[in-house]
């Protein structure tokens, strides 16, 4: 019978569908085509980065996300150690298929006379073409020392089977596994131990079991990824007419695409479906051939691992890869700040401290009369006004005394809400987690931080200029100017001085309006004065603020991001470093 290879359905990009790569990603086992692209470098780039991303996730990942990668990393590493010019491949196929029969036929051996073969295979057993260095294999493999044999060894003495031909199949290791389908919980989980570990699978089935649902479910469709090292024979065609075997292999086919089995054809990267009697001989000889070429190639077991990893890195994008554009934009930093200025009241400091500023200028500058009159209307005299010298002007806080200042608590809380979910968004969730733990960390000690910064910025006092204690001699002289004008005033009105009248009137009047005139000119040229220190205080408690919030909350979260940069271009090398090989 002649067999033919169907081609898988195919994306846009060309990429075999249900590989499991990641999108826009080559998988590393269709980057070359054929059995014989060479894998090892560029697999073992993208094994060291997902080092890596295992080592930088670690406290930010939970454990079970974990498992299968770390696995992967030690299965990677221990085939890797082993020999790469054997090539593991197992038989796996359901009770009744025969692939029992189909082994001694490949191997040209009748491995029955020697007591291996049984009617239901019970445990794997294996037969090494080439067995030196194929012990480790084997013990990886958990294969019993009674269940190994070598094929030359054995070539003395014991019947070969016509087509038993050795050429081109010199590091084979061909395992003959338990019934996938067997009743025996033993023998099932054997099958999938040793699956998990060879470097390519021939799937046998039989044209009555060929659609069974437990094979294609379990096995075939989870295992799709390995379309590049599997190879699906349908056994026993001698029961079915021509037409009908054909038939059969194109409902194969179909069910394979279907489960996302690439197929290869014309040396092209995928499955090979053959059709194989073990009975006959039929196609037995095309079966070897294409092993002959994975074994020549010498790189079915990178392939394997290649697939392994497309597989794990493509089940972990949900923790490494988010959606849309991540980090921190100018917009949240920004506004945060200007949160935590509101909860430290800058903009009110601001217009407290020109308050107090204007305040003292006018007490300092003001006409004198009012401060006169209190030592006799109970109201005391100022220090400043008793000695004529200017008041200094309060602290920046403006507060009473023994008042303590303190942030407000619940804006600072909503400050950093807000800023850990605009970094958070679009991130992975355990990203998100870690960026919302960090702002959370930073929170616990930033109002006390903020307290302490507007205490800092209260203690100080600003120096009163110098012209205003001049300005108050000024309005001191005009005041006794005024009251010794009066007094001559009423004298020369008495008619006991000489003095023209008009002369101690007009100076009482310079006396009184002067006073006026200059407290109103004073507190134009202290307006700007005023605003400029309010200004200042209030950019002074912003950028207090500010480097409080950038030391406990935002240098934190953009360490998160940073860290979150650098395990996505890990994983990015990981998923689809082959790509770049």
């Amino acid at each position: 019978m002649t067999t033919t290879v169907e081609p898988a359905r195919r994306g846009p990009s060309g990429t075999a569908a249900g590989t499991g790569a990641g999108p826009g990603a080559e998988t590393g086992a269709r980057a070359g085509g054929g059995f014989g692209t060479a894998r090892r470098d560029p697999l073992q780039r993208r094994v060291d980065a997902l080092g890596e991303l295992l080592g930088l996730s670690r406290t930010r990942v939970e454990p079970d996300a974990l498992v299968a990668a770390g696995a992967l990393l030690d299965r990677v590493a221990e085939r890797r150690r082993l020999s790469l010019d054997h090539t593991v491949v197992a038989l796996a196929g359901a009770t009744g298929s025969g692939k029992s029969s189909l082994f001694n036929a490949l191997t040209g051996l009748e491995l029955s006379e020697v007591g291996v073969r049984r009617p239901t295979t019970g445990e794997p057993f294996a037969c090494a073409w080439d067995p030196r260095g194929a012990a480790p294999l084997l013990d990886r493999l958990g294969i019993p020392p009674h269940a190994r044999f070598a094929r030359r060894s054995l070539l003395d003495g014991v019947h070969t089977r016509p087509g038993g031909s050795d050429a081109g199949l010199t590091g084979l290791v061909l395992l003959d596994l338990p019934d996938h389908d067997s009743a025996t919980d033993e023998h099932r989980r054997q099958v999938d131990r040793v699956l998990e570990l060879v470097d390519a699978v021939v799937w046998v089935v039989d044209p009555e079991k060929y659609a069974d649902a437990a094979l294609h479910e379990r096995y075939l469709r989870p295992l799709a990824g390995l379309a590049d090292v599997s190879l699906v024979v349908l056994n026993q065609v001698d029961r079915l007419p021509t037409e009908a075997a054909e038939a059969v292999l194109d409902d194969l086919r179909g069910l394979l695409d279907e489960d996302g089995l690439a197929l290869g054809e014309h040396g092209e990267a995928g499955a090979v479906v053959l059709a194989t009697s073990a009975l006959t001989g039929e196609g037995v000889a095309e079966l070897r051939a294409a092993l002959g070429e994975v074994v020549a190639a010498r790189d079915a077991a990178d392939r394997r691992l290649t697939a392994d990893l497309d597989d794990v890195t493509e089940r972990l994008r949900p923790v490494y890869v988010g959606h849309g554009a991540v980090g921190l934009t100018d917009a949240a930093r920004e506004g945060f700040v200007a949160r935590l200025a509101d909860a430290v009241g800058a903009e009110a400091v601001g217009r407290t401290t020109e308050r107090d500023w204007t305040d003292a200028g006018r007490k300092a500058c003001g006409v004198r009369w009012g401060r006169v009159r209190r030592p006799f209307t109970g109201g005391g005299a100022s220090g400043a006004g008793a000695s004529g010298g200017a008041e200094t002007p309060t602290g920046p806080g403006g507060r009473g005394e023994g008042e303590r200042l303190s942030a407000a608590r619940p804006v600072v809380a909503e400050a950093t809400r807000s800023l850990a979910e605009a970094a958070a968004e679009g991130l992975p969730q355990p990203w998100a987690n870690a960026v919302h733990e960090a702002a959370r960390r930073g929170e616990r000690g930033l109002p006390e931080a903020l307290d302490a910064a507007m205490e800092k910025a209260d203690s100080g006092t600003v120096a009163a200029p110098r012209w205003w204690s001049a300005v108050a001699l000024t309005q001191w002289c005009l005041a006794l100017l005024a009251a010794v004008a009066a007094v001559a005033f009423v004298v020369t009105a008495a008619g006991t001085s000489s003095v023209p009248l008009w002369v101690p009137a007009a100076l009482c009047g310079v006396g009184l309006a002067g006073g006026p005139v200059l407290s109103w000119v004073c507190r134009s040229v202290n307006r700007a004065p005023a605003r400029r220190l309010g200004q200042h205080a209030e950019r002074a408690l912003r950028d207090a603020a500010a480097d409080c919030g950038r030391a406990r909350v935002l240098e934190p979260v953009a360490a998160e991001l940073l860290r979150y940069e650098e395990v996505r271009d890990q994983y990015g090398v990981a998923a689809l470093g082959a790509a770049e090989g």
